[in-house]
């Protein structure tokens, strides 16, 4: 069987940082590269982050391609240090960095690896869909090209950036507008799953057991993380989103998914950057989004565990 084939387009982060962990070196996938975008932390920062990540795990011959430094429209919001740390990936010490990036920028990268395998790409977008909507803005005949997009963001429910809002959805609520009316194949990991995927001081230990780099490195991002989302949201465990994306593609019953039709709400009101999903499709509007609604936890933390093992 083929493995799948994926971009992982990010912004590390943390959950990010694992997300990457578990799509290289796994049996599953073909990863082909790693696309970086201003979000958690700005574009210099998130970029560096993925450098090293790489580094740390070995991972010498994956593309590592820098992206957007700021959003399509808005003027950027504010980066995410309260809860990543003023590097974005504070935890881990990394040595000194000496992996660099390719010289394709993010959005060429993107598109020239959709058309050299069409139909066989699917894009893991874990931070704001800026790349991604400049992607499908600058060549729209990829739009054709791309199966599917399995996306961390949004919520069906309630954000965690303002009332209404996800961050990566606020972050650039246009480039996830460009992205939701695309007629791509859309499965989308909110908040109101990847809020009950929360990293207990359990779960730490439990892969603390496996005594190789993968291990090392989920015990070093995972004990800053929980500690910063303790201070700021009260959780004793930190929530462990861009993961799912990579879980699911591993394995799609570990998280249940519902149709519904969502949009972007791009008004300059207080609901921008909301995910507004019909559940009950009570418009009559075709279904464009799968969206997770629960997820197997137990099953959930065995996938994770299964692709820290991949590196022993």
């Amino acid at each position: 069987m083929e493995k799948k084939k994926l971009i992982l387009d990010c912004d590390p982060g943390h959950d990010d940082a694992v997300a990457l962990m578990m799509a290289a070196n796994n049996p599953h996938f073909d990863l082909l590269g790693v696309t970086t975008v201003r979000g958690n932390h700005t574009l210099e920062n998130t970029t560096i982050n993925a450098l090293n990540v790489c580094q740390y795990l070995g991972l010498d011959e994956l593309p590592v391609s820098s992206g957007c430094a700021i959003p399509l429209v808005r003027i950027p919001p504010k980066t995410e240090e309260r809860v990543h740390g003023e590097s974005g990936l504070d935890g881990p010490v990394f040595e000194k960095l000496t992996k660099r990036v390719t010289g394709a920028r993010a959005v060429d990268f993107i598109v020239d690896q959709v058309k050299k395998f069409p139909n066989r790409v699917t894009l893991v977008v874990t931070g704001p869909m800026t790349n991604i909507g400049l992607a499908l803005r600058y060549a729209p005949e990829i739009i054709s090209l791309i199966p599917e997009i399995v996306f961390m963001g949004g919520s069906w429910q309630y954000g965690n950036v303002t009332p209404a809002a996800e961050f990566n959805i606020f972050a650039d609520a246009e480039a996830a507008d460009i992205v939701f009316r695309s007629g791509i194949p859309l499965v989308m990991m909110g908040l109101d799953v990847t809020r009950q995927a929360l990293c207990y001081p359990e779960i730490i230990e439990r892969m603390a057991n496996h005594k190789n780099v993968a291990g090392k490195l989920f015990v070093d991002l995972m004990h800053f993380f929980s500690m910063a989302q303790k201070k700021v949201f009260g959780w004793a465990g930190g929530p462990l989103h861009d993961p799912t994306c990579i879980a699911y593609l591993m394995d799609p019953s570990v998280i249940e998914t519902k149709e519904m039709y969502g949009e972007i709400d791009t008004s300059s009101g207080p609901s921008y950057g909301r995910t507004n999903c019909d559940v009950f499709l009570l418009e009559g509007k075709p279904a464009n989004v799968k969206v997770s609604v629960k997820i197997d936890v137990d099953k959930f933390w065995d996938i994770v565990e299964e692709c820290i093992k991949h590196y022993n």
